[in-house]
C-alpha cells in the first residue's frame, strides 16, 4: 500500500453498500480524476450510496470540491436518488463544505464515530493526466460548485474565465 504521508490515497470499498472511500492525505485537483472515475463506474454499476470518510483527509482544494458537487448532483438524478455522506470532516474541512454551500447537496455526519470498512479496501490508482484533460476537469469542477450554490460564481469568476480562454486556445 502507497504511503498515504507522501502520496495521498483513496482507500475503497467497492462492495460494500454504501460504497465507502476513506480519504488519506490531501485531496487535491491532481487525484480528484480517479475519484470522479470511480464515482462514475460505481453509478453505472447501479451504486447510488456512497459514504466519503474525510478523518485522515488532511485539506482538500475547490477542484476536488468541485468534484464532490457533481457526483452529488449526479446522484440526486438518479431514481430513487442516491445519497453521498461525508464523515468526520473536522472543522476546517466542514468549513469549507459550508463556505461552498456542499452541505446543502451533502449529507454531512461530523460525528467520531468509525466508519465501517469491509475486508476488501483497495487504493485507486490515480493515472496522471494531460494538461488539456487537466483543465477540462479543474473547469467542470468549478461549474459544478456554482451548479451548487450561485453565490459561488463570484469566488470563482476569474479561474472559469482563464480555464475557458485556455481550453479556446487549445
Amino acid at each position: 500500500m502507497p504511503d498515504s504521508a507522501s502520496k495521498p490515497v483513496f482507500l475503497v470499498d467497492a462492495y460494500a453498500d454504501p460504497v465507502v472511500v476513506r480519504i488519506d492525505g490531501r485531496a487535491c485537483f491532481q487525484n480528484s480524476a480517479c475519484l470522479r472515475d470511480f464515482i462514475s463506474e460505481m453509478l453505472a454499476r447501479g451504486k447510488t450510496r456512497f459514504v466519503l470518510d474525510f478523518q485522515s483527509c488532511s485539506s482538500m482544494d475547490s477542484t476536488f470540491l468541485g468534484v464532490l458537487a457533481g457526483a452529488a448532483i449526479e446522484l440526486r438524478k438518479t431514481a430513487p436518488g442516491g445519497s453521498l455522506v461525508v464523515a468526520r470532516p473536522g472543522p476546517r474541512n466542514l468549513e469549507l463544505l459550508r463556505n461552498l454551500g456542499l452541505h446543502r447537496l451533502l449529507t454531512i455526519d461530523a460525528g467520531t464515530a468509525a466508519v465501517s470498512f469491509g475486508k476488501t479496501g483497495t487504493a485507486l490508482e490515480c493515472q496522471q493526466r494531460g494538461e488539456v484533460e487537466n483543465a477540462r476537469l479543474v473547469l467542470e469542477a468549478h461549474e459544478n460548485l456554482v451548479a451548487a450554490d450561485e453565490t459561488n460564481r463570484a469566488k470563482f469568476q476569474d479561474v472559469l474565465a482563464f480555464l475557458r480562454n485556455r481550453l479556446e486556445q487549445k
